[in-house]
Parts: structure tokens; sequence; C-alpha cells
């Protein structure tokens, strides 16, 4: 019976955790590379999308929020958290929004992580990773972040001093006033507090859109100048340069690619890594 009562001590103790949070974050490794941790409302980028684990039972995930396996949630490297995605498995055509409330993949060649209900509703094999587009949605994720940013520091007002006044007799002539005594002393001022978090499920609609695979590359860099471009190419084995953008805002980017395989891709981005290009990452083209 005393270790019945242990336990359920335990869990109540884990249910009455801090309450979930706002985070952008600092930068912090993981995986072997650093993630730098941004507010960004209008991210669209692709890559590889796989399953993550999640905090594990009873724990909370980086914004204090609860994970469940059986929620459609995800986990990214640099958005804010929460945020609100959706994601497009490219490979079968089936998108979903969903909140993103924790940091990874740990796999660093991974964009998204997918709990395991994301993961069946988009339909990514077990084990494995599929194609993806993910695209914040800017006006659900801004709501989040205002009504989850911590609340303003009560401020107290300067102190200012009692003022009195006193009836004077009126001069000749003159009609006398109603007395008037006042007296005022500002206590502080409070600052009204931000709403309490909530974390609310969102609806989970699968949308069925036509399949639209790509090919799997690296892009390790975008760079204005060309030379630069070229000389970080020439330090990696394979990477070409490819200009895009109008010619007078002409962009250079560093790519290798395409490869037929995640395990070619894979390998080819251990290598770019191995060589000091940390940004590298894989993406759909």
């Amino acid at each position: 019976m005393r270790g019945v009562v242990l336990l359920l001590a335990v869990l109540a103790a884990g249910c009455t955790s801090a309450p979930p949070r706002y985070l952008v974050g600092d930068a912090y490794r993981m995986g072997g590379v650093w993630s730098y941790p941004r507010e960004d409302f209008a991210l669209v980028e692709t890559g590889l999308a796989v399953r993550h684990p999640g905090p594990g039972f009873g724990a909370r995930t980086a914004n204090d929020e609860a994970w469940s396996a059986g929620r459609a949630l995800g986990a990214h490297r640099t958005l804010q958290l929460p945020a609100v995605v959706t994601v497009t498995n490219l490979e079968n055509g089936r998108a979903l929004t969903l909140r993103v409330n924790d940091r990874g993949p740990v796999d660093p060649g991974r964009v998204i992580g997918l709990s395991d209900r994301a993961a069946n509703l988009l339909g990514l094999p077990a084990g494995g990773a599929a194609q993806v587009r993910l695209a914040v949605d800017g006006e659900r994720s801004r709501a989040l972040a205002e009504g989850r940013r911590p609340p303003p520091v009560e401020i107290a007002a300067a102190p200012r001093a009692a003022v009195a006044t006193e009836s004077l007799a009126p001069p000749p002539g003159a009609r006398g006033a109603a007395p008037v005594v006042a007296a005022a002393a500002a206590g502080p001022a409070a600052v009204a507090a931000a709403p309490p978090p909530r974390d609310e499920p969102l609806p989970e609609t699968v949308v069925q859109g036509s399949p639209q695979p790509g090919r799997l590359v690296i892009e390790t860099a975008t760079l204005g100048s060309a030379s630069a471009a070229a000389a970080l190419a020439a330090r990696i084995p394979g990477a070409r340069t490819e200009a895009f953008g109008p010619r007078r805002d002409r962009q250079h980017r560093v790519r290798l690619g395409p490869f037929a395989s995640v395990r070619e891709a894979d390998a080819a981005l251990e290598r770019t890594r191995a060589a000091g290009v940390s940004g590298a990452r894989i993406l759909v083209d």
C-alpha cells in the first residue's frame, strides 16, 4: 500500500510540473551539431522526416508541454516553441497540420521529428524516413507566441508625495468656493498579466494531394559572392555552385547530388561535415 501511495505521489508531482511556456532559447549542441533557435513565422523548407521518440513517459518537452505519442506533435531544431506547421509527405501527397513543441530530431540530417500519431497519419514508414515539405502557419503560430510570452514584469511607479490643499478666506467682494481637500499617494502600477498558457490539440485532418517526390541534394551554403562560393565548393569533393536570383542580386549556392537514396545522401552529408561545413543539410529539390 505504501508503494502505491508513493507511486501516486510521483505521478502527481509530474502532473504539477511547470506550466507550458513560449520558448526560443539559446544555441545548443545535439547530435554533434550546433543549432541556433530563432523566431520564424514564414519558414518553408524541405527535407527528411523521421519518428521522434519524445522526451519519455512522464517527461516534458523543451517548452514544458506534455508529449504524447498518441497526439499529432512534432520536434524541430530551431523554430520557436510552440509553433504550428503543415507537414506534407511528398512521397504520398498527405498533408497534416500539427503542433511543434520539442527540440529535435537528434539526427541533424533530418528536418523534423514526428510523433507516432503524426507519422502514422502521414504514412511514414516504421524506422525509415520520408521526403517532406513543412510550412509554418504564421497566423496561428503568432497567436501562440503572443499568448505564451512571459507576462511583463510588474513595475512600480515613481513615488509621489501626498498633496493637501487648504481653504483660505476669500478676499473682500469675492464669493467663496466649496472647500477642497485632496490627498493622493500613488501605489505600484500593476501590469496585466498574459493569459495562462494552453496546450490545445489541433484537429487531426489529413488532406490528400498528389505525390510530388523530388531529388535528394545537399546544400552547404548560400553566398552572395561567386568567388566565395567557388572557394567553398573547392573544399568539398563533388560540390558545385549554382547561381540563382535576379542579376542585380545574384546569389550562389553550393550543392552536392542528387542522390539516389537516403543512405547515399547521409554518407555525403557526413563527409561534408567532416570537411568542416557544419551547416550543410539534406533537402528535396
